[in-house]
């Protein structure tokens, strides 16, 4: 199957990238779902799944509406306002998505399951306004377990990708970048044509140009949203997702400690993936009085996150303390 969206020179000028949680929510909800999980994000999957099972997540709306494989609903993926797009944002665009809209997704997703959907889906068809923030109160829990504690170092990975796509624009142009998203995409006489497709769109109509957004749970394949009225959206795999999960090398930090602390430098080191201040006792052998203080003046530094789960609470490095652990390195 092919896809084809023709661009004209306006669409071309008004074409734009932009960074969206809720692109990442379905994308890595999709990931979770598949079986098995694709490889670059097991060590992801691994640590999230166990959660999301404790908190009901693996069995609620996201898992009726997110397949493994097949129709994705366009409401979830309401175009990003800005460069960055904001959770919060995005979730009210998603609670006052018109009814017409998610009716015709849900007639999608039953078209593809026999004719059939669940109860849950069957009310949310029937009752879109009264359904809708249901969904979207179980996407914000399902944000903390899975994508908050991660979110600095995924937003880094899509924004240095934008990055990278800008400088491509100035240097080589345009068809350059669309040529060099994936390679079942081609900029080919005026047309971006999309092959290997399992939509049976073959021509998706443009408005208001394009807009292309890194993933970083998109790999192996190309996605697009195309609604009536909105622009088309591409999601397509970021730069540099296959590595967004290695586990590097604890640097040694000798000179960092000699400013936070032997203690405090250790706990940024471990925290190369999120943890409760359990885990952080257990591992690093300090008791979780200690550590709790530690991570509240680590906290007050802007050097660790800390993400609501269930009952505990996952802390996670930020930016600016990956920066400082790699000049050490």
């Amino acid at each position: 199957m092919r896809t084809r969206l023709t661009l004209s020179a306006g669409d071309l000028a008004r074409t734009r990238f932009a960074v969206s949680p809720m692109w990442e929510v379905v994308t890595g909800f999709r990931a979770l779902a598949a079986s098995p999980v694709p490889e670059v994000h097991r060590a992801w999957a691994a640590q999230v799944r166990p959660r999301l099972a404790a908190a009901g997540l693996d069995r609620g709306w996201l898992a009726e509406m997110v397949p493994a494989a097949g129709h994705l609903p366009d409401f979830l993926n309401p175009p990003p306002a800005g460069a960055v797009g904001e959770l919060e944002q995005e979730l009210s665009t998603v609670r006052r998505t018109d009814p017409a809209q998610v009716r015709r997704d849900l007639d999608l997703l039953a078209a593809e399951r026999g004719g059939r959907l669940s109860a849950r889906l069957h009310g949310l068809y029937r009752e879109p306004e009264r359904r809708l923030p249901r969904v979207t109160a179980e996407i914000e829990a399902y944000w903390q377990l899975a994508l908050a504690p991660y979110w600095a170092r995924i937003r880094a990975l899509l924004e240095a990708d934008v990055f990278h796509r800008a400088r491509q624009a100035a240097e080589h142009g345009t068809a350059e970048v669309l040529n060099g998203l994936h390679r079942t995409v081609r900029w080919e006489e005026g047309e971006l044509l999309l092959t290997e497709r399992h939509c049976p769109v073959t021509r998706i109509p443009t408005a208001a140009g394009l807009v292309l957004v890194p993933s970083a749970f998109a790999w192996p394949r190309v996605l697009t949203r195309s609604p009536g009225g909105d622009p088309p959206q591409l999601a397509y795999p970021a730069r540099g997702s296959a590595t967004l999960w290695e586990r590097r090398e604890p640097p040694r930090a000798d000179g960092l400690a000699l400013v936070l602390g032997r203690s405090r430098t250790v706990l940024l080191a471990e925290l190369a993936a999120p943890a409760s201040t359990t885990e952080l006792a257990r591992r690093c052998e300090l008791s979780a009085a200690a550590v709790s203080e530690h991570l509240a003046a680590l906290r007050a530094a802007g050097l660790v996150s800390g993400h609501r789960a269930g009952r505990s609470v996952l802390y996670a490095r930020t930016a600016v303390a990956d920066a400082l652990l790699d000049a050490q390195a």
